[in-house]
């Protein structure tokens, strides 16, 4: 059996400063994943900031689905028992 889910763009400009995912549709089809922090969001150009600090930049009509997400939890630090 085949489910397939709905695709929900939840997001708004109010989110800039928070840890978003997108589902981004790639011109030649299918989707991509991408997780970071809205840096800005102006003329329908999306900046995020991924974990390793790097920026991409999204076109709104390319988003597909997106949603809030937490933030990254702090690494531990010392042996797991």
């Amino acid at each position: 059996m085949h489910m397939r889910g709905r695709l929900v763009h939840r997001i708004t400009h109010a989110d800039v400063g928070r840890r978003v995912s997108l589902r981004i549709i790639l011109p030649e089809g299918g989707f991509t994943d991408i997780v970071g922090v809205v840096e800005s969001w102006a003329e329908g150009v999306l900046t995020l900031r991924r974990r390793d600090d790097s920026t991409v930049e999204v076109a709104e009509h390319d988003i597909a689905a997106s949603r809030v997400v937490p933030p990254v939890p702090p690494r531990r630090r010392g042996k797991r028992p």
